[in-house]
């Protein structure tokens, strides 16, 4: 509890009437946002609404999972870019540069976090050395003992369950929405909005995601878009620098999808449904109510209402029995988990924006 004086205690010389007028314009973004979301739900048909929960893909069961950690305080999502190239013709997959890889691996992984103490989106690198729980393999029934591996292994071993336990038991926190999107159903719902206004400090060239962009301000198709949140190679902290790209992209592009004449406008609005809803998979928990409150915190970290930071880490480049991987900081990253599942102020350095 805080010990600062309240209103009207005394050596609080603001005038009441100022200090309400203040709280009123700091309420006035929220108020039109709760209110352009009123007038959405009013105006949409409440069979629109059953065939946008249809067209979720709710396979991911959590509820099985073994060995979870204890319920936290408000609400963690899991927010993953997998590469998945499902939706795309060869043709597509040559102009967005994706390879056809077969199997499954994520690009991005995001813990967001929204609670009593506000909103944090932290970064987890994909190369991120770390314990992969025991498991016995679908395919042979081979048990398979904790080992170290990198993250993005975990979804290549076991899809999303195992991606989930493998984050739980690192972090100690327990993941109550699990939501992915694939590289089509990315490009789709940047194009839907009618691509993303983004600046960038320097010229970005990169043959392998394909992004080539000159440095100032652009509006991003889904095509540069998606170059842009892949390359890596022309960031000097490699894949950290390419998670705050994609942190800064995700928070530009919920700005652009929260603007009137998206959200307002019933025709832009299916549009942007009817790309993402049927390429998102989520948990069997999660409902189009729950994707709402993710929406308004990513949008409020846009809005400056949040903080966007990676996963300390201690190391950079180590090398493994599988290749170059990064390091946490085991004692900083303890206590930035534990900070957010108790709900309490983020301690460690991240850019409120």
């Amino acid at each position: 509890m805080s010990d600062s004086p309240g209103p009207g205690a005394r050596g609080d010389t603001t005038a009441p009437g100022r200090r309400r007028a203040h709280r009123s314009r700091r309420r006035r973004p929220l108020r039109r946002l709760a209110l352009a979301v009123l007038v959405v739900l009013l105006a949409v048909p409440a069979g629109a609404l059953a065939w946008a929960e249809g067209e979720l893909n709710s396979t991911v069961d959590l509820g099985t999972l073994p060995e979870r950690p204890p319920e936290g305080k408000g609400t963690t999502y899991l927010l993953v870019g997998s590469d998945s190239r499902e939706g795309l013709t060869d043709s597509e997959k040559h102009n967005l540069h994706t390879g056809s890889a077969g199997g499954g691996r994520t690009d991005s992984m995001i813990l967001l976090h929204t609670g009593a103490a506000g909103t944090t989106m932290v970064s987890l690198p994909r190369d991120s050395w770390l314990t992969i729980p025991a498991y016995t393999s679908p395919m042979t029934g081979k048990r398979h003992a904790p080992a170290k591996n990198k993250l993005n292994a975990a979804f290549s071993i076991g899809g999303p369950q195992m991606l989930v336990r493998t984050i739980e038991h690192n972090t100690g926190l327990k993941i109550d929405h699990y939501v992915e999107v694939g590289f089509a159903g990315f490009v789709n719902v940047v194009d839907a909005v009618g691509g993303v206004p983004l600046c960038l400090p320097r010229d970005l060239k990169d043959k392998k995601s394909g992004a080539d962009l000159k440095k100032g301000c652009h509006t991003l198709n889904g095509t540069a878009a998606l170059a842009f949140v892949r390359q890596r190679h022309q960031e000097a902290q490699g894949d950290l620098g390419r998670t705050q790209n994609q942190q800064k992209f995700l928070s530009a592009l919920a700005h652009r999808a929260g603007e009137a004449d998206t959200v307002l406008n019933p025709y832009a609005l299916y549009s942007v449904l009817d790309a993402g809803l049927g390429t998102v998979v989520v948990d069997r928990d999660t409902g189009l109510l729950d994707l709402a409150s993710l929406f308004k915190a990513v949008h409020g970290v846009a809005g400056g209402r949040g903080t966007r930071l990676n996963v300390p880490v201690s190391a950079v480049g180590i090398h493994t029995p599988k290749g170059s991987a990064i390091l946490w900081d085991t004692a900083r990253a303890r206590r930035l988990f534990y900070e957010l599942g108790e709900d309490q102020p983020v301690t460690e350095k991240g850019g409120r924006r």
